[in-house]
């Protein structure tokens, strides 16, 4: 299985974000069955505006299986800090591997970064085991109604609140510098 990382093109993006949508509608619809209140714009678990945001902000990559778009990932890097925005693969593509191929690429395309982070809601169990389990994240913190998040100064946790009343988890992993990983 040969899995890379290619960036985002121009002629590429609207097919990426209907590509990511379906990804996200799969696994709420696989969590609860139904359409329902989890859906952020009209039918969609995560909205265009969102997901054209952190494009817009960020670095964006088509995950490519022998060629092929399978799914994608939009990252943002600041001198040894990053941010997993978003990952997705394509529903026919799971559980084969591939997204964590394409987390592995992540980290090769960044070794400056010291602290990795992400959030999921709290029903994507897949992905809450994906993150733990597979890559090596730690959950660092529960946002919730008692505990909301600190750095969301336009009030956006109201919204989240609303879309996910159960809460979303906050995931670090803090990748362990060379010299140790040759001594282990």
């Amino acid at each position: 299985m040969q899995v890379k990382l290619v960036p985002l093109t121009a002629d590429d993006r609207e097919q990426f974000i209907l590509d990511n949508q379906e990804a996200f509608n799969y696994g709420a619809l696989e969590e609860f069955g139904r359409r329902d209140d989890h859906f952020e714009e009209g039918e969609q678990i995560i909205s265009r505006e969102t997901i054209e945001q952190s494009i817009d902000q960020g670095e964006a990559y088509r995950i490519m299986l022998d060629d092929r778009p399978v799914g994608g990932v939009i990252i943002r890097v600041e001198g040894e800090r990053g941010d997993l925005e978003i990952l997705f693969t394509s529903p026919r593509e799971h559980s084969k591997g591939v997204g964590y191929a394409a987390w592995c690429e992540v980290e090769k395309l960044h070794p400056e970064v010291k602290v990795w982070e992400t959030v999921t809601p709290y029903f994507e169990q897949r992905n809450i085991h994906f993150y733990v389990n597979r890559c090596g994240f730690h959950i660092v913190e529960f946002y919730n109604r008692f505990h909301p998040d600190p750095n969301d100064p336009e009030g956006e946790q109201m919204d989240l609140d609303d879309q996910f009343p159960d809460g979303m988890f906050r995931f670090e992993k803090r990748m362990q510098s060379k010299k140790r990983r040759k001594s282990l």
